[in-house]
């Protein structure tokens, strides 16, 4: 049933809530759940009443009214003492209820104006009116619009109590009994009314629990039912053999691989050998090793016979893939070819026959690898690299490349450290590998921070540098691409660097998304080689420079980068045996999240600690390198960020049921395939399009 007919709502009503808050629908309605609550059963004496209290609630009487200009003052007393009401809005309403001598119940929020103590606006009840006091009152989402259009807090209940009442008995149970029984959940009726409308404390403690489980569960239930279908039915490349050209590229390494190195390797030399297609997501900080891993596991399939193909975002993260991955490839003879929009015609065909004919053992490349003309003899191995930045339509189309009926293996990358719950959520059909060790010798980055004032004792630090023989990098964000305001403040940020580092003796590059795939690769070889001793340069150098003899990363504005995305800059520097320095360059004004993030960059560099209070900080949906996959689903109450207990609980009981049950055609569970297939869910098989 449509809104516009539920009491106290209507056709104007009922466009503003579809347009400002997506809802249409009574059980849309239903399910819009407070954000907080309001403890309506205690009245405070007016003299216990302090500024900027949370809400208060007093029972006093009017004592007199008085319209000033643009606002009305009411003064009230109870037997404690008196304080004012002031009003802006419904002024002839208000003074006409409001009369001397008249005892009401009021509500709202304490603020000082000119040292006394007032409350403005508050909720006016009768004193025999119970329906509003006495108990928790729940607080919604709302906008300025719907407040203009006297979509109150007020009103908003009692439209929720019309919405309950006409829609709650339509609603029908969404979990089978055991799991109510299993998990002591309250029955959804019960569940629905209490998050509304608590009866108490404890009623809300059990409708939270059973609607934050609920949500996770089914969502943990239908991203692993595609995993266990996925165990039980694909049909995977088995790779018994290593092979000499893995043994040759591992006994050559000038160093140890790490422990958490040779963990994920055997994983990964696991699912090889099982039958089953390999779905795995690799997650490693900047600098712990996954390129290592990628090429050793790329040599195993080349040992079974298989080429593989190594995908990556951008030209320049392609171009330093392929340059260290045949470093690592010359004492096993395998070859290696790079295949990016900007390779030549000629090259290209020559990289097209040798992928048809197998001469070709690894490929590298940009998006360019997904284009129809490139056919392999014998694709087994898969690597995305930083996968988010791929949509998942793209890498479907690598699937193609296989028309046998078996799929190729695949491990998905990503150096932007992921919290385990949100891991779980955006990848919860893949398995999960970590990379949580460094290699050794890597001196820790030194990271500090310093406002507008201390640029002159920056630069002269930066003039130190590379009277040392280091470079610097200087970044500056670009939140979007199309933004001409970043792009000017760039360009005055690249003039004021060649203003206080001039040439000669100082050479200054620059690079931006603007430029073409030329002026970039350029500017940067120049960097890369040391022809230039500090690069300017917009975010586009987060992933794929790797210049061990930057020790500098100075970071412009930094207060507009998130947490995840400071991490990966600062990963830039630190990569040479030499101490590394990132200078947080910003404003004097921060907000108070801008300060948190700051200070927790100067104080760990650990990435996943990080990402953790990133998703604390900014929710899960704003996580830097998850904006384009998103959460598979839209979390109406549960909280990836603060629900990490339940979600692995919801997760263990969803994969115990499935064990038992993958596709879910016991009768027990039909209410479960219900729900999964209610489409708020997703049901597209991400198994096997990584």
């Amino acid at each position: 049933m449509e809104i516009q007919y539920l009491k106290g709502v209507g056709t104007r009503r009922a466009a503003l809530l579809q347009s400002e808050l997506g809802i249409g629908t009574i059980e849309d309605l239903i399910h819009l759940f407070p954000t907080r609550y309001i403890d309506r059963s205690r009245v405070v004496p007016i003299a216990e009443i302090v500024p900027d209290a949370a809400y208060v609630q007093i029972q006093a009487r009017v004592v007199r009214s008085e319209e000033k200009p643009k606002r009305l003052s009411v003064i009230v007393e109870d037997a404690s003492g008196r304080m004012e009401l002031v009003f802006f809005k419904g002024i002839k309403y208000v003074s006409s209820k409001l009369v001397p001598g008249a005892e009401f119940i009021f509500f709202g929020k304490p603020a000082v104006f000119n040292g006394v103590i007032n409350i403005v606006h508050p909720e006016i009840d009768a004193v025999s009116d119970d329906a509003r006091s006495g108990r928790m009152t729940g607080v919604y989402p709302s906008t300025e619009k719907l407040k203009n259009a006297g979509v109150t807090g007020k009103v908003m209940n009692k439209i929720m109590a019309a919405a309950l009442a006409v829609g709650l008995p339509e609603i029908r149970e969404t979990l089978p009994d055991y799991v109510l029984k299993g998990k002591k959940l309250v029955p959804i009726h019960y569940a629905l009314r209490n998050i509304h409308f608590p009866e108490s404390a404890d009623a809300l403690v059990k409708a939270r629990r059973r609607l934050k489980f609920e949500e996770l569960f089914l969502l943990q239930l239908s991203l692993l039912k595609a995993k266990f279908v996925r165990m039980r039915s694909s049909n995977g490349l088995t790779m018994d053999k290593v092979g000499d050209a893995f043994n040759r590229c591992f006994k050559s390494l000038p160093y140890e691989l790490t422990g958490a190195q040779k963990r994920v390797i055997k994983e990964i030399r696991s699912d090889m050998q099982s039958g089953r297609q390999m779905n795995r997501l690799l997650q490693g900080d900047v600098g712990s090793g996954k390129t290592m891993v990628a090429v050793l596991s790329s040599l195993i399939a080349y040992g079974n016979g298989y080429q593989s193909c190594i995908m990556a975002p951008t030209e320049v993260l392609a171009q330093q893939h392929y340059r260290n991955i045949c470093k690592y490839l010359a004492p096993t003879g395998v070859k290696c070819a790079l295949l990016t929009g900007s390779t030549k015609a000629s090259e290209r065909r020559d990289i097209h026959e040798g992928l048809l004919d197998g001469s070709v053992g690894i490929i590298v490349g940009t998006h360019a690898l997904i284009e129809d003309p490139v056919v392999f003899r014998n694709l087994g191995f898969v690597v995305i690299d930083e996968q988010h930045r791929f949509g998942v339509d793209q890498r479907a189309r690598l699937w193609s490349k296989r028309q046998d009926g078996f799929l190729p293996h695949v491990l998905v990358m990503t150096a932007t450290p992921i919290p385990r719950t949100l891991a779980m959520t955006l990848y919860g059909d893949l398995d999960v590998s970590v990379l949580d060790e460094m290699p050794p010798g890597r001196t820790p980055i030194k990271t500090m921070h310093c406002y507008e004032g201390k640029r002159s004792a920056v630069y002269k630090f930066m003039k130190e540098q590379i009277a040392a023989g280091r470079q610097i990098f200087v970044v500056y964000p670009l939140i979007f691409e199309s933004e001409k305001m970043d792009y000017k403040n760039l360009e005055m940020g690249y003039e004021q660097i060649v203003a206080a580092f001039p040439f000669p003796p100082y050479r200054t590059a620059i690079v931006h998304g603007q430029q073409s795939s030329q002026e970039k690769g350029f500017n940067m070889d120049a960097f890369v080689a040391g022809r230039a001793d500090i690069m300017v340069a917009t975010s586009v150098i987060e992933v794929g420079v790797d210049v061990p003899n930057a020790s500098v990363m100075v970071i412009e504005s930094a207060e507009r980068f998130g947490l995840a995305q400071l991490h990966q800059l600062r990963g830039r520097v630190g990569r040479g045996c030499e101490q590394s320095y990132c200078i947080l360059m910003t404003d004097f004004k921060l907000s108070k999240e801008s300060k948190r993030r700051i200070e927790l960059m100067c104080a760990t560099d650990n990435g996943f600690e990080l990402a953790e209070e990133d998703m604390k900080l900014r929710g899960p949906g704003d996580l830097e390198g998850t904006q384009q996959s998103g959460l598979p689903i839209d979390l109406k109450i549960a909280s990836i960020a603060h629900d990490g207990t339940i979600l692995s609980e919801a997760r263990d009981y969803a994969s115990r049921i499935l064990e038992r049950d993958p596709q879910l055609t016991n009768p027990a569970n039909a209410l479960l395939l219900t729900a999964l297939r209610s489409g708020r869910y997703p049901s597209r098989d991400y198994s096997v399009i990584s």
